[in-house]
């Protein structure tokens, strides 16, 4: 069994995520902003539940805006549990509205918690991966970069990032055993809070200049739910499982990416083709070393 980390596990697929990988026996730490604060019923949610099922499952205070969050966080898994194996990268944010109407400001705070976070967290945990020569990072991405759907500019933006430096990650962590694993959920309207709890952008009067196209906006999430294929249940514990079928994985056999998408989007084999071009590129650059897991 693993010691997980799994950031961004107040809501949606973070929270089942920990649950999920608890119930299979790993030593799970579950994080999240304000454990004592706005996310105190959550927290104790997590802690009735490890006593009830008996689970090794623990809640820690993680900020991914903060690098001196991140480094304390990590610092406390190694600590109680004298290891760390797996960080599943999973908080994140999303914005709808106008992609004029966001301010710089608002850009860039996006990025930042959803793709600046994980590489916090990265520099956080790497020190003690590459101490010990092993270690998975599992990312939960998006299909959102292939599909870019309207109205969700700044998020597609910052999925895109957060996906790139997965990859671009991926080549000098496998050099020291650590392997990537890139989950990329398709659009989900239930079971998470990503479209209630989603921000707006800041700059009204620009917004109101595109007025005429708030009844667009107002249906994106009924628009997203009506591609759902007949008959499936979108439920986010699908992806949850797939993070937990990764991480069962045996060393060395854990796919690069795997694609879940309630939309039959096609997004599955977008990417195999697109994977396969960067890889052959990274050959013909005499670096294909780097694409192998070292020992």
């Amino acid at each position: 069994m693993s010691v997980i980390l799994v950031t961004g596990s107040s809501t949606g697929i973070g929270n089942l995520t920990a649950r999920t990988l608890a119930r299979q026996g790993h030593t799970v730490f579950a994080s999240m902003r304000g454990v004592n604060a706005r996310n105190a019923a959550i927290s104790a949610e997590f802690t009735e539940l490890a006593e009830r099922e008996n689970l090794d499952l623990h809640v820690i205070e993680l900020d991914v805006s903060s690098q001196d969050s991140a480094d304390t966080a990590v610092r406390t898994v190694v600590e109680r549990a004298g290891r760390l194996d797996v960080v599943v990268q999973n908080a994140g944010h999303l914005y709808v509205g106008y992609v004029e109407a966001f301010t710089d400001e608002d850009l860039a705070h996006l990025i930042d918690i959803n793709a600046i976070g994980a590489h916090r967290v990265n520099r956080a945990a790497l020190p003690y991966l590459r101490a010990q020569r092993s270690g998975t990072l599992v990312y939960v991405g998006s299909t959102i970069i292939v599909t870019t759907p309207p109205f969700l500019g700044p998020y597609v933006a910052s999925k895109a990032a957060f996906d790139a430096l997965a990859v671009v990650t991926s080549y000098e962590a496998s050099q020291f055993g650590i392997e990537t694993s890139i989950v990329m959920p398709g659009a989900i309207t239930e079971g998470t809070q990503h479209f209630p709890n989603a921000s707006r952008a800041s700059d009204t009067e620009v917004s109101a200049a595109y007025s005429f196209l708030d009844p667009l906006v107002a249906r994106n999430e009924e628009a997203t739910a009506g591609l759902m294929q007949p008959g499936v249940d979108q439920n986010p514990q699908v992806v949850a499982d797939e993070i937990a079928a990764v991480i069962a994985r045996p060393r060395g056999r854990k796919p690069f990416r795997t694609v879940v998408d309630f939309t039959a989007a096609g997004v599955d084999h977008v990417m195999a083709f697109s994977d396969l071009t960067r890889q052959a590129f990274v050959h013909r650059m005499g670096f294909g070393e780097t694409l192998e897991l070292k020992n």
